[in-house]
């Protein structure tokens, strides 16, 4: 079976969320860590303009069986519009994983759901983060 992970993209802001989510979620990098552009080998294809060297070319951050990913785009690529066409959705175990995780990921964000029972969850939220990245947060519906 293919396993399906999310691949964020920033408009240079990519290394500090990620940091911001491995502060609340946990886990390390993926070897070998945060590339960035001036990480790539030269090659005449591939020129990175030295305004860009320090940008993400890739990271990746184990999320339980899935891998959150992601990169900044140069400018010269165009802009990152962040939108309402998608959304993270993470599912918790636990009542106090999902306040934990819910909590700390909108922090400095928008709530644009609070934490509360549903029909389908004993706990879900939504919100979009600091970096303009929408979440859904729900905890595990056990039977």
């Amino acid at each position: 079976m293919a396993q399906m992970n999310p691949y964020l993209n920033f408009n240079g802001t990519c290394a500090e969320a990620f940091e911001f989510y491995k502060s609340v979620l946990g886990g390390e990098f993926t070897p070998p860590g945060i590339m960035r552009m001036k990480d790539q080998p030269p090659s005449e294809e591939h020129k990175v303009d030295p305004k860009d060297a320090e940008l993400v070319m890739h990271v990746a951050l184990p999320v339980g069986s899935n891998i959150l990913m992601g990169s900044d785009c140069p400018p010269a690529w165009g802009p990152v519009n962040q939108g309402n066409a998608s959304a993270i959705s993470l599912t918790t175990a636990d009542d106090a994983e999902t306040k934990r995780v819910f909590e700390g990921l909108s922090a400095g964000g928008k709530v644009t759901m609070p934490l509360a029972p549903t029909f389908w969850s004993p706990s879900f939220g939504m919100f979009t983060d600091k970096f303009g990245i929408q979440w859904m947060v729900g905890m595990e519906h056990k039977q």
